[in-house]
């Protein structure tokens, strides 16, 4: 990669100025361009292909794909919505090859489903508790299960529009579908989630503070022990 001899870019610079400079050869330009876009990039591959390495893979394929091309970026979409096409064509080639044998992911055409919307936060907090990092651990691990579960075409539109705030009109763009599709989807990935996400509240309830197993074992012996020391008190006096 050829390395352009200008000055610093500032973490500020537009959109245009990267992709100018990144033209130019500038791989400083061309580092801040991977940052500030590769959360969304990854998240993105990350739920069509439903695997982190080969997301990964996807990921950095696309961003070489973006330096050899990026004279085509024009300023007419936003950088990102034009690296995320990018990156939604190469994981679905991606796809296509790793399941020949299975059906296709179409980011086009409607399945019905029903359901109410509910929004999904997946926002990590600041200091926490071992028991509450561990707890928020374990709901951001079922969370990304049952994002993994929606129906691939719902599963893209929901990470764009909940996970990385696009507007319909990005998602649209990004994705190469009618901004009424990405309304739909949305909603409906919304309702999937909400739903499977009940069900798996409503299993839990069941077993909360479980009494069964060990605990029970350990207050039964516990008692017997503190019962069989009184009845001995009794008896010495």
């Amino acid at each position: 990669m050829q390395t352009a001899t200008g000055k610093n870019i500032d973490n500020e610079a537009s959109d245009a100025d990267i992709a100018r400079r990144v033209a130019a050869g500038d791989q400083r330009a061309f580092e801040l361009m991977m940052r500030r876009h590769n959360q969304m990039l990854y998240r993105t591959a990350r739920g069509i292909l439903k695997d982190d390495a080969e997301a990964e893979d996807v990921v950095q394929d696309a961003y070489l794909l973006a330096y050899r091309g990026i004279r085509k970026f024009r300023g007419d979409a936003k950088l990102s919505t034009w690296l995320t096409r990018i990156v939604v064509n190469e994981a679905i080639a991606r796809s296509r090859k790793r399941r020949r044998r299975a059906e296709v992911i179409r980011l086009e055409g409607d399945t019905e489903w029903s359901g109410v919307a509910a929004e999904a936060d997946m926002n990590e907090a600041g200091t926490e508790l071992p028991e509450q990092a561990a707890l928020r651990a374990e709901a951001r691990r079922l969370l990304e299960r049952k994002i993994d579960d929606l129906p691939d075409a719902f599963r893209t539109v929901f990470i764009l529009r909940a996970l990385e705030e696009m507007s319909v009109e990005e998602a649209a763009a990004s994705l190469g579908i009618p901004e009424a599709t990405v309304r739909t989807r949305f909603f409906r990935a919304r309702s999937m989630l909400r739903e499977s996400l009940a069900r798996e509240i409503d299993f839990a309830l069941e077993e909360a503070f479980s009494f069964d197993g060990a605990r029970c074992d350990r207050i039964v012996a516990n008692v017997l022990a503190l019962l069989k020391g009184e009845q001995a008190g009794d008896v010495r006096t």
